[in-house]
Order: C-alpha cells, then structure tokens, then sequence
C-alpha cells in the first residue's frame, strides 16, 4: 500500500468517532454543570452572608 492509499483509508475509518464525540459531549456538560453549581453555591452563601438580605433579617425575627 502506498502512503496515499494508508491516509485515505485512515481518513474513511469512522470506527471509534462516536464514542469520542459522546466523551466530548460528556465533558462539556460535566464542566458546564460544575460552573453551574459554582455560582449557585457563591450566591447561596452570599444570600445568607449579607446581613442587610431580606431573607437573613427573616430568620432572625
């Protein structure tokens, strides 16, 4: 086999892409869903933290 015939199959052979895109996708989400609850998780405690919040000064009453 020539070098050019070795590229063009490598080129067709699909075998494996899906579950690299599935990885990718999964990735992706798993980061996203990490930020997500990074942020949640900062305003959460800011809500509780700053004393002149509505909700803090409605549990201490």
């Amino acid at each position: 086999m020539t070098m050019k015939n070795l590229l063009q199959q490598f080129l067709r052979d699909e075998t494996g892409a899906t579950a690299i895109e599935y990885g990718l996708i999964v990735t992706v989400l798993s980061l996203a869903i990490i930020g997500g609850v990074s942020r949640a998780a900062d305003a959460i405690q800011w809500l509780f933290s700053d004393n002149n919040s509505r909700l803090v000064q409605a549990f201490s009453h």
